[in-house]
């Protein structure tokens, strides 16, 4: 691990702390560095991270709670067995969800509510330019849990946060695919030009059709990263 990542981990806030372990973690899961059936030994990992304990038992936790590592009990923590299939589905699911929050909201959002995810929307343009990766993750997650806030159904709101943790590890890793953060941004916007609009009909088939191509971003992340080759544009074909 970089010494400078370790460096961001390390003196991050307590919660932070514990997301950012999962995050790595999940990446060494996805990527085979850290194979099916191993050990997560959470002394050797906090030792590796240079964090204390509590951090590392919150992240294996949080890996458990996503299914990327298993808690067997009296023995330890161990990477879970990927399911493609199951990571399929779990990914249709999370169409219909995210394109009923839009459909909702298009249609349900007061007036300020719409000024507020348009202003939040052209925000992310800023790390779009700066090509910064990772600040725009944690922010286009943020941009998708207002859409949610703002569908005014808070079992939906529930369902699509505990859908999208579940798949948070391959979403963020989309955006090292070359090209994706600008992909990203025209998906949002045509997302939320619609729900400004009040187009209910539109907004949910534009955000079915980026989270549609969420998934094949994410999947073509992962096989890349397995096979040891560079994120690459594949799946921008999708668009």
């Amino acid at each position: 691990m970089a010494k400078a990542a370790r460096n961001r981990i390390a003196t991050a806030s307590a919660e932070t702390r514990a997301d950012r372990a999962r995050q790595h973690l999940a990446d060494e899961i996805i990527t085979g560095k850290l194979t099916p059936g191993a050990r997560l030994d959470e002394c050797d990992i906090a030792q590796r991270l240079g964090l204390s304990r509590t951090p590392v038992r919150e992240a294996l936790r949080r890996l458990a709670a996503i299914g990327l590592a298993e808690l067997r009990p009296h023995r330890g923590v161990f990477v879970a067995q990927p399911d493609s299939d199951h990571l399929a589905e779990t990914f249709e699911f999370m169409t219909d969800l995210e394109s009923l929050c839009a459909r909702y909201a298009a249609a349900r959002m007061s007036a300020a509510e719409r000024r507020q995810l348009e202003a939040y929307h052209l925000s992310l343009g800023e790390w779009v330019r700066r090509g910064d990766a990772e600040s725009y993750a944690t922010r286009n997650a943020e941009f998708h849990e207002l859409i949610y806030r703002f569908s005014h159904n808070r079992a939906l709101e529930d369902t699509a946060q505990t859908t999208r943790r579940r798949l948070a590890p391959y979403r963020r890793g989309q955006f090292a695919v070359l090209g994706r953060l600008a992909l990203s941004f025209t998906e949002h916007d045509r997302v939320v030009n619609a729900i400004v609009r009040g187009e209910a009909d539109a907004a949910a088939a534009a955000m079915r059709a980026h989270v549609a191509i969420v998934s094949v971003a994410s999947a073509d992340y992962v096989a890349g990263r397995v096979a040891g080759k560079p994120a690459t544009a594949a799946a921008a074909a999708a668009i």
